[in-house]
């Protein structure tokens, strides 16, 4: 069975110039064998990929290939830098330490250099789908993207987001109403009715409970957004949360999630 389940993705590892970042950007392209025709593909870009090796996520698609549980997706990890604090992030909002301060360069890097380079590259000039996954500020940064390029992509995966992203410290006057900038930006601005989103967060995946509801802010924080989302018209069909008892902050717990969220965005009825 091992040999079939070998068969299934081809993972090609690349070295990109982006000049928009001044830097080389790593990348691994996780690329299914059985697909006849380019145009049934879809594409699936993920920050932090340099964690995807550590899960392997190799074996998490071969799975779900081997038993026919997804349609052909062309995933692509991209490695974070040193500089991921500053790259990661809300492109039109650092936060109150200035941390996000390259989200811009970053975004742009992805819509004007990565996705022509992987289009060029395969020769695919159409993807069925586009979609945008990260890990922890990995994930708010796919959201940033999604959110404000509804015409590129049309689906988001969120895993422990950081959606705490605030413009004030707590000792100046912070409260939830007024501060999360990412709760702000989509309370304040248009939403596409077509986005899907997916978002994961762990009962452990940290212990800091701001309001003292008993409720640890990462869940809070997730579910305030949803609530917000639910408020723009979304509905149930076009939002999944999972919450996995005794989750972590961590790669372990993003690998038994990312199984749900693949078939969510891609399972074949």
């Amino acid at each position: 069975m091992r040999d079939s389940l070998a068969k299934s993705i081809v993972v090609e590892s690349k070295i990109i110039h982006s000049a928009i970042l001044d830097r080389d950007v790593s990348i691994d392209i996780y690329l299914p064998t059985h697909v006849k025709h380019p145009g049934d593909m879809n594409l699936l870009l993920i920050n932090d990929g340099q964690d995807l090796i550590k899960m392997p996520f190799e074996n998490i698609l071969n799975d779900l290939y081997y038993y026919e549980e997804i349609a052909p997706v062309l995933c692509v990890g991209i490695h974070c830098s040193t500089d991921r604090k500053h790259e990661y992030g809300m492109a039109n909002f650092p936060d109150y330490l200035g941390r996000g301060s390259k989200a811009g360069l970053y975004t742009r890097f992805i819509l004007e250099e990565l996705i022509p380079f992987i289009k060029h590259s395969f020769h695919i000039p159409f993807f069925r789908s586009q979609a945008f996954a990260g890990f922890s500020l990995g994930g708010l940064m796919a959201l940033d993207i999604v959110w404000n390029h509804s015409d590129i992509f049309s689906k988001v995966g969120v895993f422990s987001g950081s959606l705490w992203w605030r413009r004030k410290a707590y000792e100046d006057g912070y409260t939830d109403a007024s501060d999360r900038l990412m709760h702000n930006q989509v309370r304040d601005s248009t939403s596409s009715p077509l986005l899907k989103f997916y978002f994961q967060a762990g009962t452990e995946d940290e212990t800091s409970d701001r309001n003292g509801n008993g409720i640890i802010d990462s869940i809070d924080d997730t579910k305030d957004l949803i609530d917000l989302l639910y408020s723009k018209s979304y509905d149930k069909d076009s939002i999944q949360y999972a919450e996995i008892i005794g989750g972590k902050h961590d790669v372990d717990t993003w690998a038994k999630a990312l199984p749900d969220f693949l078939k969510w965005g891609w399972g074949r009825k």
